[in-house]
């Protein structure tokens, strides 16, 4: 983390969000991720062979996690781009060039200045206050903060729900690409993240009013949990168990009502991104990959939806046999995303960790293994 300190370092995003300086940096930054990541692995593979203190393992995962608070805002402007958002008048409606003067939108990236917000209603509700600072400081500090207590809120929920808590905390609070991009970058999908893992402990503890609270909070963060929810839906018809309609209606209507008096209708738009996502790629998701080999870009579009048709056909069928396997939903649906960021990692790895599913672990892993490079300027 001492790389991202000196001046010349391209680690940390500048004005407009082009990465300057000595790409040296860069270079020594990722040679040692890469280590990390390697130490990673080998602990986990340890783990599966003992069974160390879970106290010992949650404080090696609290180092890890809240690291990154120690530095600057890393490999992104994304938190500042949360920032501008909570200070125009309206973020589905304003763009952040909407305010050239505002002390925010110099560190707005260039990518996002003329772009409403794509956030969900609850996500930008709770932004607001971070929105009365004047200090572009403060404001990463303040989601860098809050995103690595999200993951570490994942890992210790995760090993609660887990027959093998040390191994789950581990799984998610040891990884090093989750360090980097939440408690380094300040990403706000790990407060998704943290709400789906939370309605599953509240659900296992017998709380499903509660349990719908949280589902109908992360889903109005970002529209992923809309993906598992008819999955856990049909797992919970399987085996019996009651859902808690009530609690996800109530506090969806609270946070809807909330929005349209703040923001009016324009909050809607926010769940259209996914569309807009599917005329954008990255070149780390994999259709891009696919198109690199010579496949048209349509086709490889069109193959991918189909494996995930196909996949999400599976995962029903299981479902309604009584188990959801939402870790491997969510990995699927990276598999298929033509938009892939390292950061989208938290959507399935605490829940590989809930449910100690082997192969959405693994998946997850390798999702990580594949991702460390991205975002890095080299």
């Amino acid at each position: 983390m001492l790389l991202a300190w000196p001046h010349d370092s391209p680690l940390v995003p500048r004005h407009a969000g082009h990465p300057t300086g000595d790409r040296a940096w860069a270079w020594w930054f990722l040679a040692l991720l890469v280590a990390a990541f390697v130490a990673y692995a080998v602990g986990l593979l340890l783990l599966r062979l003992g069974a160390p203190r879970v106290a010992l393992v949650g404080a090696l995962a609290a180092a890890i996690q809240l690291a990154p608070l120690a530095v600057p805002l890393l490999l992104s402007t994304d938190a500042w781009a949360y920032w501008d958002y909570a200070r125009v008048d309206n973020p589905y409606r304003d763009a952040p060039s909407s305010k050239p003067a505002d002390p925010a939108f110099p560190w707005v990236g260039s990518a996002w200045r003329d772009t409403t917000s794509v956030y969900g209603p609850a996500f930008s509700l709770a932004s607001e206050p971070v929105g009365l600072t004047r200090s572009h400081d403060v404001a990463a500090w303040v989601y860098k903060t809050l995103a690595a207590l999200a993951v570490l809120a994942c890992a210790f929920l995760a090993a609660r729900l887990s027959p093998r808590p040390a191994f789950a905390l581990a799984l998610v609070g040891w990884n090093p690409l989750l360090a980097v991009h939440f408690g380094g970058g300040g990403h706000n999908d790990v407060w998704m993240a943290a709400l789906v893992v939370a309605a599953l402990a509240a659900a296992a503890a017998g709380r499903r009013q509660l349990a719908g609270v949280f589902w109908a909070l992360g889903s109005l963060v970002k529209w992923v949990p809309l993906v598992l929810l008819p999955l856990r839906a049909l797992e919970a018809r399987a085996t019996g168990r009651r859902i808690g309609h009530a609690g996800f209606a109530v506090a969806a209507l609270v946070v809807c009502a909330a929005a349209t008096w703040r923001y009016g209708f324009g909050w809607l738009h926010a769940f259209g991104s996914l569309a807009r996502n599917a005329n954008h790629e990255t070149h780390f998701a994999l259709p891009h990959r696919l198109q690199q080999l010579g496949v048209p870009r349509d086709a490889a579009l069109v193959l991918f939806a189909a494996l995930f048709a196909v996949a999400y056909a599976w995962l029903v069928r299981e479902a309604r046999r009584g188990r959801a396997h939402l870790g491997l939903a969510s990995s699927a649906l990276l598999v298929a995303s033509p938009y892939l960021a390292a950061w989208y990692v938290v959507w399935t790895l605490p829940l590989a960790a809930a449910e100690d599913d082997e192969r959405a672990a693994l998946l997850g892993v390798a999702l990580s293994a594949y991702l460390l490079r991205q975002t890095i300027p080299l």
